[in-house]
């Protein structure tokens, strides 16, 4: 069962037991009548389980607000130790006279991490990005490139950046497109590792 609907058999189970128990305390009100000291300890007890109903209330929103929280906050993260691989080997690869094979196996799995957690506009961008890295990378080396590998990194790390820090997205794309994207991206990806292989 999905958690919508489990919560919303909680809550009419909770205001089922709330009227029943409001209707048994007001009876029992109605039937002390004669004697006011009971009547007294009947509000309380009715004071008392309206207090713990609406505590409870304030607890389980309050901890399911904490719980997404934590969740975002795990989400945040990996996507920036993502991120922060991605342009990891991007650096190594431009610190080297001549990148090895298993630069761009590593960049074919940084690919499908992005895939998992990038929002629409980095896979976007990284596409573009993947692009210019396959026409600069012929050589296995970014040594006459760099400034074409800059424009495309600094476009790129925008995106991240703006990612990151939650701006929101300039446009807005369908589920197709992004799924577009995902195979695009790791299908010039596998282009880039196979041509390395010749």
């Amino acid at each position: 069962m999905s958690k919508k609907p489990s919560q919303f058999i909680y809550l009419i189970a909770s205001l089922i037991t709330l009227l029943v128990g409001y209707a048994y305390l007001r009876y029992a009100y109605k039937v002390t009548d004669s004697t006011p000291f009971t009547q007294e300890i009947v509000l309380i007890i009715l004071g008392t389980v309206a207090t713990i109903f609406i505590t409870a209330l304030l607890l389980n929103k309050q901890t399911a607000v904490e719980i997404e929280k934590e969740q975002s906050i795990k989400f945040l993260e990996l996507k920036a130790h993502t991120y922060e691989k991605l342009l990891d080997l991007i650096e190594n690869m431009s610190v080297v006279e001549q990148f090895s094979s298993a630069e761009f196996t590593r960049l074919q799995f940084i690919t499908h991490r992005l895939a998992i957690v990038a929002s629409a506009d980095v896979l976007n961008e990284y596409q573009h990005f993947i692009k210019v890295l396959s026409k600069i990378s012929v050589d296995r080396s970014f040594t006459n490139d760099t400034e074409e590998l800059s424009q495309a990194l600094s476009a790129l790390t925008v995106q991240i950046r703006q990612d990151l820090i939650g701006t929101p997205s300039s446009s807005d794309y369908t589920k197709k497109q992004i799924k577009e994207m995902i195979t695009q991206n790791s299908y010039t990806s596998s282009i880039i590792k196979l041509a390395k292989k010749k």
